[in-house]
């Protein structure tokens, strides 16, 4: 049984700020590609489908995409194409992400903002049930379905995203209040336009797809390891060559056995977890390992930059 007695502070380095990314393999762009196509089209069907059946607003780009496109078909007669408008929209917000966030990651964003506005002008629509409650949930499902594949490749579905990201990384401020507050004012001119149960019922789209993508996307969350190791330094080094995180080395006195031991706290990325246990085993098989979830982390905490 490994366990901890008196622990005194041996070491405590932080990961570097800013790393350079490596070049991608052949396999690690096809990989980023898929899943950014099938993004794109879970996101043109779910739209032609249960958003469109619904008579729904998604929040961002997407949903003021859709407001203008029907207010233009209900006030004026005019069929404006959805790929049109989003284009548009996602104009001066792609030039932002590119000088401001990365290239590539911006270059990838505007191949998900193409395919799913085009393939939704392209694909008929073809609701799949007229029970308001159900299209709402499914349809947020999807969504938050669609837009965690994009992160997950490295990408997002565009417009707010494009804004968010850059406040966030590069000017320090937190612009998700200001994207929720966009949102609110938006779903308040659908209503007024088209009726409050459409954009109300949105709200529950909204909820919904948030809660998907809070629950896939492990970017974001924190996971505190503590690894009791006799080979402390080996599994350092494979944290700090893997995640570009710091750690701290403890050393203390098992109290199950008397002997000495080393222990090493870091705090890495949700999804690195898998990759760092692992590879900690094949170091040390008898190594010790206790993961906590962590719900705030204050201090210099690596972000991986965005290509």
């Amino acid at each position: 049984m490994a366990g901890g007695g008196k622990m005194q502070q041996r070491a405590n380095r932080n990961g570097p700020e800013r790393v350079p990314g490596r070049q991608q393999t052949v396999w690690e762009r096809c990989r980023r590609l898929l899943l950014i196509v099938f993004a794109s089209v879970i996101m043109a069907v779910n739209i032609q489908s249960f958003v469109d059946a619904g008579g729904l607003f998604p929040g961002g780009f997407n949903g003021l995409t859709l407001l203008i496109q029907r207010s233009a078909q209900e006030f004026a007669g005019i069929a404006l194409p959805f790929s049109l408008i989003n284009f548009a929209l996602n104009a001066v917000p792609a030039v932002v992400s590119y000088k401001l966030i990365g290239k590539r990651f911006t270059l990838y964003s505007c191949l998900v903002i193409v395919l799913s506005s085009v393939l939704t002008d392209l694909i008929p629509s073809m609701p799949i049930t007229n029970d308001i409650l159900l299209v709402c949930i499914f349809g947020g499902i999807f969504n938050g379905l669609a837009i965690s594949l994009c992160l997950l490749g490295g990408a997002t579905s565009g417009g707010t995203d494009f804004i968010s990201v850059a406040l966030s990384e590069r000017l320090g401020v937190d612009a998700w209040n200001y994207i929720f507050f966009g949102n609110c004012v938006m779903l308040v001119v659908a209503g007024l336009l088209f009726g409050w149960d459409r954009a109300l019922y949105s709200i529950i789209f909204q909820f919904a797809s948030t809660q998907i993508v809070h629950m896939l996307d492990l970017r974001f969350k924190r996971t505190t390891l503590f690894i009791i190791s006799d080979r402390a330094m080996e599994v350092y080094e494979q944290i700090k060559d893997t995640t570009h995180h710091g750690a701290t080395l403890f050393r203390g006195t098992g109290l199950y056995n008397g002997k000495e031991r080393d222990m090493i706290y870091s705090v890495i990325a949700g999804d690195q977890v898998k990759q760092i246990t692992r590879a900690v085993r094949e170091i040390d098989p008898h190594a010790f390992i206790n993961i906590l979830k962590t719900d705030h982390v204050a201090g210099n905490f690596y972000r991986k930059p965005h290509d």
